[in-house]
């Protein structure tokens, strides 16, 4: 019992040595409990190894003592994990604490630190536009340019950051936006007294006068201000390019400077710089010396252009300076800033103002071209020296020196704009053309001038087969001849540009002559486009345009048979030809006379429909509308054979009024045929009407000036018009007895059968005759 009542005590203490370690945690260090709760253990293991010892080694009785033991172990044991559990929580909970605190000061210390930043940077914006405030009045505007910048870029700066109020932010914007617009302005001010314009109150402004007027006074140093000395060019200039400001100023003195001087000289051959130098300035005037017409030459306008730039080169050949915050800043000078700008502008206005014109006309020319293209590339040169023009550009030699392609280009937009005017012309300024007639040209050279030798070889070997072979009938000499008529005088203008135009190509290189000759075929393909719609009017309504036009489109069509193959060998081999043009042309025209003819047409068919009613002709008013309907047609007629008389070829004049004629005749027949009652006086009538279209009919044959030339037509009525021997037929058997009529039916072999349908000659009969035996039996042989 003594032993239990022992170790009851010493549990306790254990327990009590435990809670108070606990208690102390609080209180005391961790390792000092760690240490006290490790003694205690170690006490434990002695006395466990002592009970471990009485019993296995000295066997004593004690099994009272060891379960007492074990369960001192068992509750050790229990304090032991509650202890470490404990442990756990308070050393995790520290070590959050910890961490907090660590992560708050760090913080607060970030915050300083910003605090502290933004508050020496706000004393350098102050600083930086205090002295630029005290600069300013001294007029070192470089320097002052470059205390703005420094603000600035502060500013900037503060804005990124975060925590600043946005009132002192707004604040600072404010008053350096108001320093940036007080010195931008007192740097306008000088540079309008360094740079003094003088130009024309005229609205034109690229006249010569005008020209004239314009000066350009440029000062290096402005005078002092009491004490202040006065600021040099470069140094308002400089400021500018560190305010970011310089470009926008100089393309607006630049534009200036296109607009009043550079173009002007470049424009007007006579115009001449002169310019007046002073100790701290120059001005710069203009004279107009010789002629101003034409254009000048590169050489001219190079060596004009070139005196203005040297002038300013003396004003802006100076480097830029930079502020010393500034890094990597390249070294510019104040004349490759302007060039920079404006170079651009000027070499537009070289080349399309200058250098086009000198692109020559012709071929022969291109060597002495050699001259304009050194002469620009001293001019690109001497520019480059001044530094206005970068070492890379050469925008003007590239051009120069491509002049085979600018000429072939310049030769085929002339040849377009030439051939588009000829298209707009008049049409009725006409000329004859005959089967004798050509185009006149140079001569051109043979296309086997190389082969000359061996052609005549060959030739001599044949010449003996080819007179044993020959016909003697030989074909006309005009044969396939375009045949002879009136043309307007621009188509055949049209022809010459082309057949010129083909001749320069064949002497070409090879560079330009597809070009060229793609640029001919460009004619047609416009005459095509333009002539239908820009006279389309006319064409309608006037019938002699529309028969000149017909002769032009088959004029152009009997020269494209032939012009590819006339121009064989020297130009494109295999694809120079223009015979795909040729129905295109042919139809073009023929379309456009066909349509007058049909207007033609309904004319006569309207005018014939007044007279009212021909079975009616004995009435007096009717035979009298009758009568002028048909002298209308007839008139119409002559008229018509009168404007196109020596305009249309003569087979397609016999054509043409033979179809119009034929018409009319044929209207007349149907109607008269159609008639169911015909009275002896009616047909006395209707035969005199046809008698008058019989007699005149004729007369509207008279394709040529000369009357007797114009009787063999007249007398081949019946080949041009198809009705004529019809009509004859039916005057005949107006006036013809019924025994006439069955004779000239003869069977249905005669003349009248031949003329008119069974059907038709048997209503003419019932028409003309009463129901008798007679007619019946007549009738009866109309089969």
């Amino acid at each position: 019992m003594a032993k239990k009542a022992e170790a009851e005590a010493r549990s306790a203490s254990l327990v009590e040595a435990v809670l108070a370690c606990s208690g102390r945690l609080e209180k005391e260090g961790l390792s000092g409990r760690i240490s006290r709760l490790s003694c205690r253990v170690e006490e434990l293991k002695d006395e466990v190894c002592s009970m471990v010892n009485k019993r296995y080694i000295e066997f004593l009785p004690s099994m009272q003592s060891a379960k007492d033991l074990e369960s001192q172990v068992e509750e050790l044991s229990g304090s032991i994990d509650q202890l470490k559990s404990r442990i756990e929580i308070e050393v995790q909970h520290d070590l959050n604490v910890a961490i907090e605190e660590f992560s708050e000061l760090k913080q607060q210390l970030e915050r300083d630190t910003l605090v502290l930043s933004g508050l020496k940077q706000l004393q350098e914006f102050a600083t930086a536009l205090k002295q630029f405030k005290a600069l300013l009045p001294q007029k070192k505007y470089v320097s002052a340019a470059c205390h703005l910048n420094k603000a600035r870029r502060i500013l900037k700066m503060l804005e990124s950051r975060r925590g600043f109020e946005l009132k002192i932010l707004k604040a600072l914007r404010t008053e350096l936006t108001m320093q940036t617009e007080n010195i931008k302005y007192l740097l306008g001010q000088e540079w309008q007294q360094m740079a003094v314009w003088k130009v024309p109150q005229s609205k034109e402004a690229d006249s010569l006068e005008s020209a004239m007027e314009t000066e350009l006074h440029l000062c290096k140093v402005l005078s002092k201000e009491g004490v202040v000395p006065g600021p040099t060019v470069a140094s308002v200039l400089q400021a500018f390019a560190i305010l970011d400001k310089l470009r926008l100023k100089f393309r607006q003195f630049g534009q200036l400077l296109l607009k009043y001087i550079l173009k002007p000289l470049i424009s007007h051959p006579s115009l001449q710089p002169l310019p007046e130098e002073h100790p701290d300035a120059v001005t710069l005037r203009f004279r107009s010396v010789g002629s101003n017409l034409g254009h000048p030459s590169p050489v001219e306008v190079f060596a004009r252009i070139k005196l203005v730039l040297e002038v300013l080169h003396k004003y802006l050949g100076v480097p830029l300076e930079h502020c010393a915050e500034e890094e990597n800043s390249s070294s510019l000078v104040l004349a490759e800033v302007l060039g920079d700008t404006i170079w651009k502008d000027i070499s537009d206005c070289l080349i399309h103002d200058c250098l086009v014109h000198s692109i020559p006309n012709n071929s022969s020319k291109l060597g002495q071209y050699i001259e304009v293209i050194k002469a620009t590339e001293e001019f690109e040169k001497a520019l480059k020296d001044m530094r206005f023009l970068k070492e890379d550009a050469t925008d003007l030699l590239t051009y120069a020196r491509n002049v085979n392609c600018h000429f072939a280009n310049k030769k085929c937009q002339d040849v377009i704009v030439a051939a588009r005017n000829l298209m707009t012309s008049e049409i009725h300024n006409t000329i004859k053309v005959t089967p004798d007639s050509s185009v006149i040209l140079p001569k051109m050279p043979d296309p086997g001038a190389g082969d000359q030798l061996k052609v005549q070889k060959v030739s001599e070997a044949l010449y003996k087969q080819a007179t044993d072979l020959e016909n003697e009938k030989r074909l006309s000499r005009h044969t396939f001849s375009f045949p002879a008529c009136r043309i307007s005088e621009s188509v055949q203008k049209l022809m010459v540009l082309a057949y010129l135009t083909l001749q320069e190509a064949s002497a070409s290189t090879d560079q330009w002559r597809i070009q060229l000759f793609y640029s001919v075929r460009n004619i047609f393909h416009l005459f095509c486009d333009v002539v239908p719609m820009y006279h389309k009017e006319n064409l309608q309504k006037l019938p002699q345009l529309a028969a000149i036009h017909h002769n032009n489109c088959m004029y152009i069509a009997h020269h494209l048979l032939t012009l590819g193959h006339q121009f064989r060998g020297r130009l494109i081999d295999g694809i120079a030809t223009f015979v795909d043009l040729v129905p295109g042309f042919r139809k073009l025209g023929t379309e456009c006379f066909l349509a007058q003819m049909q207007v033609q047409k309904e004319e006569l068919l309207e005018r014939l429909s007044s007279a009212r009613d021909l079975s009616s002709v004995d009435d007096d008013d009717n035979y009298s509308a009758a009568n002028k309907a048909v002298r209308q047609v007839l008139h119409q007629l002559k008229r018509l054979g009168m404007v196109w008389q020596d305009v249309l070829p003569v087979n397609i004049y016999c054509k043409a009024m033979g179809t119009l004629l034929n018409s009319a005749l044929a209207e007349i027949i149907s109607r008269i045929a159609a008639l169911e009652d015909i009275s002896a006086e009616n047909a006395d009538r209707l035969h005199m009407l046809c008698q008058m279209m019989v007699d005149e009919g004729p007369l509207v044959f008279m394709p040529l000036p000369e009357e007797k030339q114009n009787r063999p037509f007249q007398e081949e009525v019946p080949i041009y018009v198809p009705k004529w021997m019809t009509f004859k037929e039916l005057m005949l058997v107006l006036q013809a007895s019924l025994h006439v009529i069955v004779d000239r039916w003869a069977d249905g072999k005669g003349p009248l059968a031949a003329a008119f349908s069974p059907s038709e000659v048997k209503n003419l009969i019932r028409a003309l005759f009463q129901n008798t035996e007679r007619r019946a039996a007549a009738l009866a042989r109309i089969k």
